[in-house]
Order: structure tokens, then sequence, then C-alpha cells
């Protein structure tokens, strides 16, 4: 397991904050994926995307294990979304789904939290995705990991409220990269989440939800009101 320290200035560099007694350096870009498990698409009343649909959070947004969510004045309903994420290792330009898989340098737990009522409101999704805090992520998983084949849990207040694997997606982890890739470049140290199951649901104050990935990464984290 590592945190995330990146020395190159592109993708956080020196200035980065340190945090906890360790480097907490940001990744350059975090990549979402919306809509990936079919189940999930259809309980907000979406269509299931026939490409895969992509929006970009801050890296202002991301925090550790233990830091606290906190919600904005501006939003009336934030929810949890529980995500596998995966670290780019080395760079992604137009790339196939086997350089892209190989080119996955670790696994991690991540939280897109998202103010609803804001992405329900504004016609993209910078703004419900991309408070401060918005962005929880777990210690990386290094090495080689079975893409196909890792389950993600969220559970809020010790209740299990989420859990899918990866091969109910809609888009394998692979595609969704070299797809990427083929839009934007992925750069080592990026971030690229995978969509969220079925099951995601509000979070109040005094809270406290924890994603997992099975067996490899896992991120908890309370929750406050607006300061």
């Amino acid at each position: 397991m590592s945190d995330f320290i990146f020395d190159d200035p592109l993708t956080g560099g020196s200035d980065a904050p340190a945090h906890h007694g360790g480097g907490f350096h940001k990744p350059g870009k975090i990549v979402c994926i919306g809509r990936n498990y079919r189940e999930h698409a259809k309980e907000l009343g979406n269509e299931v995307p026939t490409e895969p649909l992509f929006f970009l959070k801050p890296s202002t947004s991301i925090m550790r294990d233990g830091d606290a969510i906190v919600l904005p004045r501006q939003s009336g309903r934030v929810e949890f979304e529980g995500e596998i994420a995966v670290v780019i290792g080395s760079r992604l330009k137009n790339a196939s789904e086997s350089e892209a898989s190989s080119a996955v340098s670790g696994v991690v737990a991540l939280n897109d939290v998202t103010a609803r009522d804001l992405q329900k409101k504004d016609s993209q999704w910078t703004r419900a995705k991309g408070f401060d805090t918005f962005c929880p992520v777990g210690e990386v998983s290094e090495g080689k990991h079975d893409l196909g084949n890792l389950v993600v849990i969220t559970r809020v207040n010790g209740e299990e409220r989420q859990r899918a694997n990866t091969n109910e997606m809609v888009f394998s982890i692979p595609m969704l990269l070299s797809y990427v890739s083929h839009v934007m470049t992925l750069e080592p140290g990026d971030l690229v989440a995978t969509g969220t199951p079925a099951g995601v649901g509000p979070l109040k104050a005094g809270d406290v939800v924890e994603i997992e990935i099975e067996g490899v990464s896992r991120v908890s984290n309370p929750v406050t009101g607006p300061v």
C-alpha cells in the first residue's frame, strides 16, 4: 500500500500539501466515468450510455482516509458513490485495451461524493462533483490486479449500501482507459474512477461512510455540516 506521492511538479510536486506526517501529493487529473453499471443508471432514471460518459473532478477535492467530508451550504442533498479507481503508471495516448491494462500501476478505493440536487439542476457536473472534500481516496494497492474481478462495497454507519463486481460494468476498465486516452492523454499519477453501482444514497452530518475494494483498499470518512 502507498499514499499518493508524486514528484513531478505537473502532478503535485514538492509544493503539494504534507498531510498526517507524510507526503500527500495530488494527481494531475481525476477522470470519472458515469453510469457504468446498468442498475445505477436505472435508479437515477437515466439510459445506459452507448459509449463511455466521463467527466473530471478537481484535484483539490481529494482527501485521505479519516478526513471529514464537509456538506456544502449550496446543496440540500449530498450522496455517496463508492468506486474502484485505478492509478495510471505510464503515459497513455491513443492506447489499445491491452496497452491500457498494462499501464495500470495500482488500484484504490474512491468516493465520488456528489451534490445530487446540483447535478440535476446544472447542465454539467463540475459544481456537483467538485467541492472540496468530495473525493476521498484510500491507500493505493500497487501492482497487478484482476481488473475484471474486483468487488466494491459501500457502508454507511456500518450498514452495507452498495456491492458490485467489475464484471457487472457496462464498459470494462481496459476499454475505459483506452477510450479516454483517445480523447486526452493520461499521465503517470492520474486517477481514473470507473463508475458507481446501484445503491447510492444521501449523507448527513454525523455519518461515517466507508468504501472498500474487497481485500485491496478502503477509505472511511466522517461527515460534517457546513463550516
